[in-house]
């Protein structure tokens, strides 16, 4: 379960987030939608201990980040790419995860064939290609078999193969259980993606709910998109 409630924060003298309130429950995909700059990834920052609030609390199963004992056992996250160094080996870097986190090794082969890198993890980081590096941050935020799941924009740039294998991943955790947060600007693949849709815009929550409720009248949730940010939107 994750819990943002009434989180505001400021760059210099701008608020960027005004009072931002949304809960994401175990078992759905919640996507968080709005355009770049709307303050997805302020948020995603504030729940993962990166960032301090002005004010608000966000919880992860009922904590603050910083207060989790043991964090990846609890969420995993992928905010930038895999996050491991170019000239390390996928299997050497999970292992220095695991081995930083007190994780048993065993989970290192276990989560590399749940993203179906089984026989690339000899491979350096620096071979692989944006949907290899995407699958191993995957990999890493599984390592602790984490209930929650944090993804900012997790399938930018991939092509259509793998948009539909992370598509499918994300629909598997739920369905294991896990809370997954999605945050993304690409309305279609949400629509095809979430069951519930937060849709945040300059900062503020403008709508929410399951995805049927937040699409409305709309034939796409593209449209409803459009709808709730009439007037201010820039790209």
């Amino acid at each position: 379960m994750i819990t943002i409630d009434r989180v505001s924060k400021r760059k210099g003298r701008t608020r960027i987030l005004h009072d931002v309130t949304f809960e994401a429950r175990p078992g759905r995909v919640t996507g968080f939608l709005g355009q770049n700059g709307a303050g997805k990834t302020s948020t995603l920052r504030i729940l993962l201990g990166l960032d301090r609030p002005e004010h608000g609390t966000a919880l992860v199963c009922g904590r603050p980040y910083r207060d989790l004992d043991r964090p990846l056992t609890t969420v995993g996250a992928l905010l930038d790419g895999s996050g491991a160094h170019r000239a390390r080996t996928a299997r050497a870097h999970l292992r220095w995860v695991a081995a930083s986190n007190g994780l048993p090794g065993s989970r290192v082969a276990e989560v590399l064939e749940t993203v179906g890198l089984t026989g690339e993890g000899r491979k350096r980081a620096g071979r692989y290609s944006l949907g290899m590096s995407r699958r191993l941050g995957l990999a890493t935020a599984l390592l602790g078999d984490p209930a929650v799941l944090v993804l900012d924009e997790p399938v930018n740039g991939l092509d259509p193969a793998g948009i539909r294998w992370t598509r499918q991943f994300l629909r598997d955790q739920a369905a294991q259980g896990r809370t997954v947060l999605l945050s993304s600007h690409l309305m279609g693949e949400l629509a095809e993606t979430a069951d519930d849709v937060v849709v945040i815009h300059h900062g503020r929550i403008v709508a929410q709910g399951g995805l049927a409720e937040v699409t409305g009248e709309h034939a796409t949730l593209e449209d409803a998109f459009f709808a709730l940010t009439a007037g201010g939107a820039s790209w």
